[in-house]
């Protein structure tokens, strides 16, 4: 079954653009399009889709207003945010809205299938040190939306839970974290998807926003 996409941007030759490209492969459908966050909300009402790329600088309702409002429903589609700027404060908002990850607008087209078809099988699009280091330099300028919750399923996991998040929030893949605590790369996975499950998270990126919220890792990439 073809991967269903829905384009928000409004900028109408940018979506013909990526619709283009999309239309393209014989895995992906562009079933919508919507030029701004609200139109978008409304059409998902009635259409199925499995990943929203999203822009976040739209009239009537920002990218980032319109992803957290997705991401809150039951069953959501994955979301990708589009971004100008490698360094925009938007993309992380959006992030810690509930998206899998971003990407630049002017992003190979071959790296933007790939994106399209990790956001849908589940994985984040953005390396987590990638995000680690933007969030480094946007982190104090984010409202916090820690709450005490958090902090008590934080509390939930196990020591060895514990361990794979600190180092899954300093960047390391589950490769790195396998040979750093001398475990099997499928015991890495295995712990990460109790975590993400645990602490109610959708994928790796959702953990290190999470991992900064509550304050196990500093800006400038130290376990609290």
């Amino acid at each position: 079954m073809a991967i269903r996409v829905m384009l928000v941007d409004d900028q109408v030759l940018l979506r013909t653009g990526f619709r283009m490209v999309l239309a393209a492969q014989p895995d992906m459908e562009v079933v919508a399009e919507a030029g701004d966050g609200a139109a978008a909300i409304e059409i998902l009402r009635s259409t199925a889709v499995d990943v929203v790329l999203m822009d976040v600088r739209m009239p009537r309702l920002d990218g980032v207003e319109a992803t957290r409002r997705i991401c809150a429903q039951t069953d959501p589609p994955k979301v990708l945010i589009l971004t100008t700027f490698d360094l925009d404060e938007y993309a992380f908002s959006g992030l810690k809205a509930g998206a899998s990850g971003f990407m630049l607008k002017d992003v190979p087209p071959g790296e933007l299938l790939s994106a399209i078809r990790s956001v849908h099988s589940g994985d984040a699009v953005v390396a987590p040190s990638t995000t680690r280091r933007l969030l480094d330099r946007f982190s104090p300028m984010l409202p916090s939306t820690t709450q005490e919750p958090q902090n008590k399923h934080v509390g939930k996991l196990t020591e060895r839970e514990r361990e794979v998040m600190l180092l899954v929030a300093q960047g390391l893949s589950n490769g790195e974290i396998a040979g750093r605590l001398v475990l099997s790369e499928a015991t890495v996975k295995t712990h990460v998807g109790r975590i993400l499950t645990k602490l109610a998270l959708r994928d790796r990126v959702q953990v290190v926003v999470l991992a900064y919220e509550t304050g196990l890792v500093r800006a400038g990439g130290g376990a609290g």
